[in-house]
């Protein structure tokens, strides 16, 4: 891929400026061939992904980011469909952000979130994109950021982003939104249970949904829920969590549940909280990104190429240690990579003529 000679960064080629304008176009084709890009593991389309992410940047920033988690069941894609359909009447575009587990035996996803978001699948004014985890942690998928900024500026006013459904280890949503919505049911146990829940201390507003199904139980798990949140630090000095009750079924709550979101975004942009947010957001994302960058180039080093299946073998055969296997590895980054053969040398001119 070309690059500029006085900057150093990657040139748009013809069809990603093309591409890059139609997501500014709000065109929905666009927009979900961008993501495919920005998804894609070749190198190339990385870099492509980059460069065009770079020319969007301007372009974001004026959406509401809303981070849902929660247990399977608490009704995550119901509310989401209910909230997204509530407030397309508003006059808002949305955008649903949908991440599905990756099976850890076959590696596929069902990708079955559009199945249950039928009738916001159909509001013109909605974009859904499921994406599978591939194993990534904290129920986000690897590129739900950039994904989440292209949305952004393709004029969607709010982004949901919904967590794959464990509801307990998903805290990575709550370091690239700026509101982080909790979903949790009735009878789900005591208020012990839920400060056990280190996921709570993330949360910016908990939803008790399902609330229609036990009035009686819900009330009482809005009560334990609010008694845990008074014996934990609050994570902003401006904000405490509210416990609102809601049932995405019959759409009771939709509204209160909004109401506390713009009152957060107000609350946080007032007092600098959202845009020192942002801030710290995106310096994480760098690093999160150079942590990848480091896993895959270091599985792409000639010397560890060549010796990996080796040490795996020993490891598994209890002849070495993992943390030995592991600082022996890693010490091969210290040194020079062995020069490659003349063949390799005339094939690597062959594909970069």
């Amino acid at each position: 891929m070309m690059k500029d000679l006085t900057t150093g960064k990657p040139l748009l080629m013809a069809a990603d400026l093309k591409l890059m304008e139609g997501v500014l176009a709000r065109q929905p084709r666009a927009l979900a061939k961008a993501i495919t890009l920005t998804e894609s593991t070749r190198a190339d389309h990385q870099a492509r992904a980059g460069a065009m992410l770079d020319k969007l940047l301007p372009f974001t920033g004026k959406s509401v980011r809303l981070g849902i988690s929660g247990s399977p069941g608490a009704g995550k894609s119901t509310f989401i469909e209910a909230l997204g359909v509530y407030l397309i009447g508003l006059g808002k575009r949305v955008a649903v952000l949908a991440v599905d587990p990756s099976s850890a035996i076959s590696g596929g996803s069902i990708l079955g979130d559009k199945t249950r978001m039928e009738r916001l699948c159909q509001e013109k004014d909605a974009f859904i994109r499921p994406s599978p985890s591939h194993g990534s942690l904290g129920g986000v998928a690897e590129k739900t950021r950039e994904t989440m900024l292209i949305c952004e500026a393709a004029g969607y006013d709010v982004v949901l982003i919904e967590t794959v459904g464990v509801g307990q280890s998903e805290t990575t949503v709550a370091g690239m939104c700026d509101m982080f919505a909790l979903i949790q049911l009735p009878n789900a146990g005591d208020d012990l249970q839920a400060i056990k829940k280190g996921i709570i201390e993330l949360a910016d507003i908990i939803v008790v949904n399902k609330a229609d199904l036990d009035p009686e139980a819900a009330a009482i798990a809005r009560g334990q829920i609010s008694g845990a949140l008074g014996l934990l630090r609050p994570a902003s000095a401006n904000w405490r969590p509210p416990v609102v009750e809601a049932s995405a079924a019959t759409g009771k709550g939709i509204d209160t549940f909004w109401a506390e979101v713009e009152k957060h975004s107000k609350v946080m942009t007032e007092s600098g909280e959202l845009q020192a947010r942002r801030r710290r957001q995106a310096v994480d994302w760098m690093w999160a990104m150079i942590d990848a960058g480091l896993r895959a180039r270091f599985r792409r080093h000639p010397t560890v190429r060549r010796d990996l299946d080796a040490v795996i073998a020993a490891v598994a055969s209890g002849e070495q240690g993992p943390s030995a296997a592991a600082y022996q590895l890693l010490g091969h980054l210290d040194l020079p990579a062995p020069p490659r053969s003349p063949d390799a040398k005339a094939q690597a001119a062959e594909k970069n003529p």
